[in-house]
């Protein structure tokens, strides 16, 4: 009886959790806050430090729980990601998300030195463990904003991929920490091979699950989004056990994944989208949890967390981004808006757990300051990212997320499918009649969604930028089609004239 009452009261509160969590992010948005300081402030209310309903302080637990939540966020932010915007940005996000990453590390460590008083190596390791942008905290915010896509891409870019050099630093220094006579020289190949062998996988772990997904012919529709996942943490695991990067491979394999034509698509998207959801707010609630506000919110941890959370936003940041953008094409309002919006978030909380397991002097002050400086930067920076993307005149097109979704026929199941389009002023069929428009052979538009409402196709009916178009196409001429809708004004009306 005393056992069943106890897994009752576990999957009650497990709910509770879940609505609260649910219910949080729309008061979020109405707040300006990020989701992630409530979802942080549930945990620290509910725990044993507050109205004890959770008593929880196992740390191997919370790090297990932080790693897994970051594998399925990665693996969601990868697969919405498109792979032509990443391009585009690659080399002004590997910077800093390599080098802007050390040079983070190395000003913080100073400061980290002077204000708790610790050794240089204790020093670079705290620098280290906020020392990377979080994914988690970066695609939360960024969703919704109309954010410079330029901009967007290379924060998401950035923070999908310095998450694996952060960790690399941290285990590192606490190797060092421990180990009287370190090799450095191995340290630097483990690097090497991390980054290297990582990006490998992840990128044939990609191409593995687009093929094994579009192959497979599954008796429900609902097991291809737990088919995707279960590559994602496949990806992880092997990857992890050969001494590479898990995380960096997730979101390789993700950008592939999500930019390849896959079966069941949009219900892949939306699972791991939802799923994702899920885990921050399981994520940020069990970092909370293990959280004591006793010992989170004492003049000694403020006062050190208010000095090292003003270094990191107003000087580290900054340097890092000036540093690692040298000519990159970068305005000065943008590498502004860059260093503003350096997020941290469960990254570092959960790397903060690392010297926690490992036994080091220090580690009980580390946590509690990171969690002071990650609280500091959420509120903060994630509540003035759009005010400052508007005053820095870096806002784009408003996004438009469409309300509806339509799979109603699969590439899996048959030779046609209905695709989802966005016109915008760039689009080639722009401003031009139905009637008019030289579709490939087999294509037919199903529907128009135009601010909102639903538009019975004509021939007369123009296509302006914002509507959404559903078009029933054959595979055969899904290709061509695609190749249409994706040339600009200025290719089409030349092709037309030729």
């Amino acid at each position: 009886m005393f056992a069943e009452i106890t897994i009752d009261y576990f999957i009650l509160l497990a709910a509770l959790l879940l609505i609260i969590g649910v219910l949080t992010t729309k008061f979020s948005s109405r707040l300006g806050v990020p989701a992630l300081i409530l979802f942080i402030l549930v945990g620290l209310i509910a725990g044993s430090d507050g109205l004890g309903f959770i008593p929880f302080d196992n740390v191997k637990t919370a790090q297990l729980i932080g790693i897994l939540a970051l594998i399925i966020i990665l693996f969601e932010g990868g697969l919405s990601t498109k792979l032509a915007t990443v391009r585009s940005v690659a080399v002004p996000s590997l910077s800093l998300a390599t080098l802007g990453v050390i040079i983070t590390t190395a000003v913080v460590a100073v400061a980290a030195k002077l204000i708790l008083n610790v050794s240089w190596m204790e020093g670079f390791l705290f620098g280290a463990i906020v020392g990377s942008t979080d994914a988690a905290a970066v695609f939360a915010v960024l969703k919704g904003h109309n954010i410079r896509e330029k901009i967007g891409a290379t924060l998401e870019a950035e923070s999908g991929s310095n998450d694996p050099m952060a960790m690399f630093l941290t285990i590192s220094l606490i190797e060092l920490l421990l180990v009287d006579n370190p090799s450095y020289l191995l340290l630097i190949g483990s690097f090497f091979w991390q980054m290297g062998i990582g990006g490998l996988l992840g990128y044939l772990f990609g191409k593995l699950a687009t093929i094994s997904i579009n192959k497979i012919n599954l008796d429900s529709s609902g097991l291809y989004p737990v088919f995707a996942l279960a590559f994602a943490l496949l990806t992880y695991c092997i990857t992890a056990i050969l001494g590479a990067s898990g995380l960096l491979a997730v979101y390789i394999a993700a950008l592939i994944i999500g930019n390849s034509e896959l079966t069941y698509k949009q219900s892949i998207f939306k699972f791991n989208e939802g799923f994702a959801w899920m885990a921050q707010i399981l994520m940020f609630t069990i970092l909370g949890l293990l959280a004591f506000p006793s010992q989170l919110f004492t003049w000694e941890v403020m006062i050190k967390g208010f000095g090292l959370s003003f270094i990191l936003i107003l000087i580290a940041r900054p340097i890092a981004v000036f540093l690692s953008t040298i000519k990159m094409g970068y305005s000065l309002n943008e590498k502004i808006f860059l260093s503003w919006a350096g997020l941290r978030g469960a990254v570092p909380i959960v790397l903060a757990t690392f010297p926690m397991i490992a036994g080091l002097e220090n580690s009980p002050l580390f946590f509690n300051v990171v969690f002071f400086v990650v609280i500091t930067s959420a509120l903060i920076q994630g509540s003035t990212i759009s005010v400052f993307a508007e005053k820095l005149g870096l806002t784009g097109a408003k996004r438009v997320e469409p309300p509806y979704s339509l799979e109603l026929v699969s590439i899996g199941k048959a030779n046609a499918e209905i695709i989802e389009f966005e016109v915008n002023e760039e689009t080639s069929i722009t401003g031009m009649s139905l009637k008019d428009i030289m579709f490939p052979k087999d294509v037919l538009i199903n529907a128009i969604i135009r601010s909102g409402n639903l538009i019975t196709p004509q021939g007369d009916t123009k296509i302006i930028a914002g509507d959404i178009l559903y078009i029933l196409v054959s595979k055969k001429s899904k290709k061509q089609l695609n190749e249409m809708l994706n040339s600009s004004i200025q290719n089409h009306k030349g092709e037309m004239q030729q």
